[in-house]
Parts: C-alpha cells; sequence; structure tokens
C-alpha cells in the first residue's frame, strides 16, 4: 500500500469510531454536543506532522480497554498518519513538558476534517507532568481514554478520574491535569468562542 493510500484510509477509520465512541456516551452534559455532528464532515488535506509525545502511543494501546482501547489502537497503529501540534513552546512549560504533550485535532476548524461547530481531537500527556491551571471561552468536554490522571476544576481539589468518564469545563472556568506513573491520552471537545484559539493560562507548570 502506498503511504498516502494509507493516509486515505486511516483518517475517516478513526472519525467513524470516534463519532461511534461519542454516540454510546448518554451523559446529560455531552447528548446535546452531538447534534452537531449528524452531517458529513469534509476533508482537510493536511500533511503528517509527528512529536515526540507519540513514543506513548503504545502504552496507550496496551493499557487501554474497552471502546476506549479501540481508539487508543487506532492512534498508535496510525499515529505517522495524523497531523500533531502543540499550542505551548519551551518558553511556556519546559522543554521536558514539550516533550511529553501534543494533540491532534480529528474535526474543527484547523482539523482533518471541517467542522466550524464543534471541535474534537486527542490529547496526549506523559507521565509525572503538570498542565497547570487554564481557562478559554471555549466551553470543552474531556473523556479520559487511559486513568491515573488527577482533575481540577474551579478552585476544587484534584480528583483522579477513570478512564471513559466525561469531564466538563464550562467556558472560561480554570481548570488543570496532573498525570502520575502512567501518560494521558484523553479525547476533548470544544465548543463556542474560537475553536484554534490559546488557552490564557493562569497557573505555573509543576513536577506532577
Amino acid at each position: 500500500m502506498r503511504p498516502e493510500r494509507g493516509i486515505i484510509s486511516a483518517r475517516p477509520r478513526l472519525l467513524a469510531e470516534t463519532l461511534s465512541f461519542l454516540a454510546g456516551k448518554h451523559e446529560h452534559t455531552i447528548t446535546d454536543w452531538l447534534t452537531c455532528l449528524n452531517g458529513p464532515m469534509e476533508a482537510r488535506p493536511l500533511a503528517p506532522r509527528p512529536l515526540p509525545c507519540l513514543q506513548h502511543l503504545d502504552r496507550f494501546a496496551a493499557v487501554a480497554a474497552g471502546e476506549e482501547g479501540v481508539l487508543a489502537q487506532l492512534l498508535a497503529e496510525h499515529r505517522d498518519a495524523l497531523h500533531w501540534g502543540q499550542t505551548y513552546g519551551e518558553a511556556d512549560f519546559g522543554r521536558r513538558f514539550i516533550d511529553n504533550y501534543g494533540w491532534t485535532e480529528l474535526f474543527g476548524t484547523r482539523g482533518h476534517f471541517v467542522n466550524e461547530e464543534i471541535a474534537c481531537g486527542f490529547l496526549i500527556l506523559g507521565p509525572h507532568l503538570h498542565y497547570p491551571d487554564h481557562h478559554h471561552v471555549a466551553e470543552e468536554i474531556y473523556i479520559p481514554l487511559t486513568g491515573g490522571t488527577a482533575w481540577r476544576k474551579g478552585g476544587g481539589p484534584y480528583v483522579e478520574h477513570a478512564a471513559g468518564m466525561v469531564i466538563h469545563h464550562p467556558s472560561n472556568v480554570n481548570h488543570a491535569m496532573k498525570t502520575g506513573a502512567e501518560p494521558l491520552l484523553a479525547l476533548y471537545l470544544w465548543r463556542g468562542g474560537p475553536l484554534a484559539a490559546r488557552s490564557t493560562v493562569t497557573g505555573k507548570a509543576q513536577t506532577a
């Protein structure tokens, strides 16, 4: 199979599996998001772009189970077909954070498929990382595909959430994450506000 043909087939498969995964979530906080995902999405011709954080994908494929495991396995198998990005640089959080952080937007205003109302992608954070308090205009949902990460919203404490849980962050509410011994793979959704905006960071990164 030619490389470009593999890229063409990998991206629609990941899209189909992601939409199927989301359709299976019946929590009240997410059901009305799915109305934006009923129509077809045009493919955007993004060139593949790797990042150092992709080293963690093999671990995700090994530990994630069930429907979360299906997505983790697809990302691991087709990592080289995707365009991976970073919002921050070394000056923001240091070299270790940057080498263990990245995301790919599956659909949205800059993703592999075009959607002007909602963005969806996958976030990678390596082990023992602190993603400090930050906020953005867009409303956000995270669904961790792996466990072991502690999450904080507003001024509350850090709470560990299991894989598959729906974590909701309203517009402009601070939130943060700390990974433990295991890296984090999480699906994210954004809607409202600029879908490609940089977050406002209000906290300081520390060793998790």
